[in-house]
């Protein structure tokens, strides 16, 4: 019987250290990739140029240039807004973006309650958040004469 116990009990002494460390190696892995996605996340740099209009129903349509490692990759945006808006303007941007890997992690939609006025120049400046997690940080000047008070999307894409 003393065997008997004997050997269960160095079974499960072993089979408790291999569980051990499993879960030791388990929790490395998991707090190394943790650590590492941040890391590996890179920024780029934007540029956007588009227009502005509407009455209650706005639209927005343009196109810019996305700089990532080196090379240069041409987006387009297009959008739709609704809310208080009167007026057209150009609005002309400048800025990054953060948290990408691929420069496709830029495309998607970008949403935000907006409110402004321009009457020939104003200044905009605004930080927005795509699905993918990309944040883009811009600023610039909006040329032209339009009040909004909405709610609004912008969607940017890779032009191929």
């Amino acid at each position: 019987m003393r065997h008997v116990f004997k050997s269960f009990a160095f079974k499960s002494l072993v089979g408790f250290r291999s569980f051990a460390a499993l879960v030791a190696l388990a929790a490395i892995a998991l707090a190394s990739t943790a650590f590492m996605s941040p890391a590996s996340a890179d920024t780029g740099t934007i540029r956007l140029s588009f227009l502005k209009a509407g009455w209650v129903i706005g639209g927005t349509v343009g196109s810019g240039t996305l700089t990532f490692r080196g090379r240069k990759y041409p987006v387009s945006i297009g959008g739709l807004s609704y809310g208080l808006t009167f007026g057209g303007s150009q609005t002309n941007l400048r800025g990054t973006v953060s948290n990408i890997f691929h420069p496709r992690d830029v495309e998607g939609v970008y949403g935000a309650g907006s409110a402004g006025a321009a009457i020939v120049r104003g200044p905009q400046a605004v930080v927005l958040t795509n699905q993918k997690g990309a944040v883009m940080q811009v600023a610039g000047t909006q040329t032209g004469l339009i009040l909004n008070l909405d709610l609004n999307g912008m969607a940017l894409s890779l032009r191929r």
